[in-house]
């Protein structure tokens, strides 16, 4: 490691403030030190390091089996070969954050076609590129709505994803936001409050965790009725090549994440989020956007503007402290979405719609299955099986069948309920299989009581 202090220089900076040593300087407080020796395994030479982390990597159950059923937040598409093959070529790659006004302008090309591709899906006037994922999306939907309306106080669907309302929770309490549940009805969908007065914002997601699909638009009119904001949240991206867009519902904010566009699940990220939102509400945006312009010979320019933050103006005054932005998966959601087009975009997701049918028809076959929920769906859904739902998951491991997630894993159901998902890249067999061995299970689990 290159150091530019002579130990004469340390010396005399350690004089100064008094201590005698760098060790006494880095010492942990009296109390917090660990007495003795750390209970770790002895260091090990790289080369068996590199053997034993290998065999560690072996216990892990690879996602991209043929019958995986798990999506609860992220979820498994097809990724075309021109996707990584594009995003990442060197001329993309870079140790420095890549929308500085140095940066080139194909960097800063490649965020404003991805922020003018979240408006074309939003149906929203405008779009950042610097959101972490999607939780942290809906963060700043909220901050958004706070400061757009002065209330500390807003309404949350009950059936928003609980690892989203976690992380808003987390932000929340120390902004001093209250947090209003609103339940859910029993088809599953968002029983919206007769009064939401004094409230800055309504956020309903949509689908909703249990995978049903909201009436975004009464969502909206209750908000605005009250004088509050309606925050959509989007989890599941792919949706939004088959409903209607939350522009098109009235919606002022949509947050969410975009994972499912040419983004692999892989161990909870990296993904990217996104917020897009009305030319009323731009100013309070996070982040960075990209804006287009041209120079004083009429070329074609892209600019970075509006960075409402806390860099550039006083922290009191900004919406948002986020400033290292997802960039790189930005641009895989960008080439994906220019790679596949609106057609092809509505084609795939119609057929995560067909395969979530044909999967739903199957389970509700065998004896004892039931759905959850009756609202219409997309490509997710619940059922109740007649045994809990983590002893069938743990039975259909060693047949490389992911079955879902058990829904009282997160508290969000009983021990019988199970989330499955299909998509474009669930196989019809892969249904079939996993109806067979779900039978035999079921089976096996009545004859032994």
């Amino acid at each position: 490691m290159y150091a530019p202090h002579t130990e004469h220089d340390v010396r005399e900076m350690l004089d100064v403030i008094g201590v005698t040593s760098l060790d006494a300087l880095a010492a942990p407080p009296r109390g917090l030190a660990i007495a003795g020796d750390l209970d770790v395994p002895p260091a090990m030479p790289e080369s068996v390091a590199y053997q034993h982390l290998r065999e560690l990597s072996r216990k892990n159950q690879p996602g991209d089996v043929d019958a995986s059923f798990l999506g609860a937040g992220a979820y498994r598409h097809y990724q075309p070969p021109a996707v990584p093959y594009l995003a990442t070529r060197s001329e993309f790659i870079t140790a420095y954050t890549p929308y500085q006004a140095e940066a080139s302008q194909g960097s800063l090309q490649a965020i404003f076609e991805w922020q003018t591709y979240v408006c074309l899906l939003t149906g929203l006037d405008v779009s950042n590129a610097s959101v972490y994922d999607g939780s942290t999306a809906l963060v700043e939907g909220v901050i958004m709505a706070s400061q757009a309306t002065g209330s500390k106080r807003v309404v949350v669907s009950a059936a928003l994803h609980p690892g989203y309302r976690a992380v808003l929770k987390t932000y929340a309490d120390g902004m001093g936001i209250e947090i209003v549940d609103a339940p859910l009805l029993s088809n599953g969908t968002t029983d919206i409050p007769a009064s939401m007065d004094g409230a800055a914002a309504f956020v309903v997601q949509s689908p909703n965790f249990y995978g049903c699909i909201e009436d975004v638009a009464a969502c909206a009119k209750a908000a605005h009725a009250a004088k509050a904001l309606c925050v959509e949240v989007i989890v599941e991206a792919m949706s939004l090549g088959a409903l209607k867009t939350p522009g098109e519902c009235g919606a002022d904010i949509a947050v969410g994440e975009a994972q499912s566009f040419g983004l692999p699940v892989g161990y909870g990220g990296p993904y990217v989020g996104f917020v897009a939102t009305t030319k009323e509400h731009v100013r309070r945006l996070p982040g960075r956007l990209v804006g287009e312009t041209h120079d004083v010979d009429g070329r074609k320019a892209y600019v970075l503007t509006l960075q409402g933050r806390e860099q550039h103006i006083r922290r009191e005054l900004a919406s948002s402290n986020i400033c290292t932005n997802q960039a790189l998966c930005a641009l895989f959601a960008t080439i994906y979405l220019a790679t596949v087009g609106a057609h092809g975009l509505r084609s795939i997701a119609a057929a995560n719609m067909a395969r979530a049918r044909d999967l739903r028809k199957a389970l509700l076959s065998l004896d004892g299955v039931t759905a959850r929920f009756d609202a219409p769906f997309f490509n997710e859904f619940a059922v109740r099986l007649p045994v809990a739902a983590s002893r069938a998951v743990d039975a259909l491991k060693p047949h490389d069948i992911v079955a879902g997630l058990p829904l009282s894993r997160l508290g969000s159901g009983d021990e019988n309920d199970l989330l499955v998902c299909a998509t474009e890249t669930t196989s019809i067999e892969g249904i079939a299989r996993f109806a067979a061995r779900l039978k035999e299970v079921m089976e096996h689990a009545v004859a032994a009581v």
